[in-house]
């Protein structure tokens, strides 16, 4: 008699996190990840070896308001429950937001449809706020900065903003909206894409502070884009001003 072949079910995690005790989101050989302390707690919990899948990878430091991930399980969960248990049994830095049913197709990283960033820049000191925004104690011109973030908008080649000598496929990248806002002594840049290459925000970032600076023109991030050259960019801004604010996926997937 043929065994009985059990379908998994697909459960979508939303979380967020304090990168600060982090090395990065994704699972490393000799530092603790996010995915690493999440996959275990679950493990623990549910009595099984439980693997995650992330919508994307933070660098080391960097926070995330909301990111997801997919897991699979072959029973039924009591979603409200193993929130509160995994809450209990995670770090503080962690927080579980929601566990929702998706589609057994429904995959947390290639069916996301965006993701938006934010990076906070304090341009007073701040003692209260250092673990989570880079201080620049100069002069910044926002209005120029907002000027040069608009070359960013559309599809492009971004090459110039990724990590040299990574693994892939392609550069391009459709930015949707980038610009910057300022409340009191705190900059926002926040900016969302399709898509976005290994260290990109943070080298946008320390790129755009080179205009704000008075250093380059705005015009100058058009010509840095065409370049193709990461070594003509500016130096990577600090993760701990990094945020993943959003990942955003089409409807179809949530099978509620």
């Amino acid at each position: 008699m043929p065994s009985k072949i059990i379908l998994a079910l697909r459960y979508f995690i939303q979380i967020a996190f304090n990168g600060s005790e982090y090395h990065g989101w994704q699972r490393q050989p000799n530092a603790y990840s996010v995915q690493q302390a999440l996959e275990e707690a679950l493990s623990t919990l549910l009595g099984s070896e439980i693997a995650i899948v992330g919508a994307g990878r933070t660098d080391a430091g960097v926070h995330a308001a909301e990111i997801y991930a997919h897991f699979d399980y072959e029973n039924p969960l009591d979603l409200e429950d193993l929130t509160h248990k995994l809450n209990r049994f995670l770090s503080k830095s962690i927080a579980i937001q929601t566990i929702r049913r998706v589609s057994n197709e429904a995959h947390a990283r290639f069916d996301a449809t965006s993701r938006s960033y934010r990076y906070l820049i304090e341009t007073e000191k701040n003692p209260f706020n250092t673990d989570f925004t880079h201080f620049i104690g100069l002069p910044l011109d926002l209005e120029q900065m907002n000027k040069a973030a608009e070359f960013l908008i559309g599809m492009q080649d971004f090459e110039c903003f990724s990590r040299t000598h990574t693994d892939v496929k392609t550069f391009i990248c459709d930015v949707k909206a980038a610009s910057f806002t300022k409340e009191g002594s705190l900059i926002r840049f926040e900016i969302t894409a399709d898509r976005f290459l290994r260290n990109m925000v943070r080298a946008v970032v320390g790129s755009l502070l080179e205009v704000g600076l008075g250093k380059r023109s705005p015009e100058w991030i058009q010509e840095l884009i065409q370049s193709k050259s990461r070594s003509k960019a500016g130096a990577s801004a600090p993760a701990k001003g990094l945020s993943l604010t959003a990942v955003n996926y089409p409807n179809s997937i949530w099978n509620e």
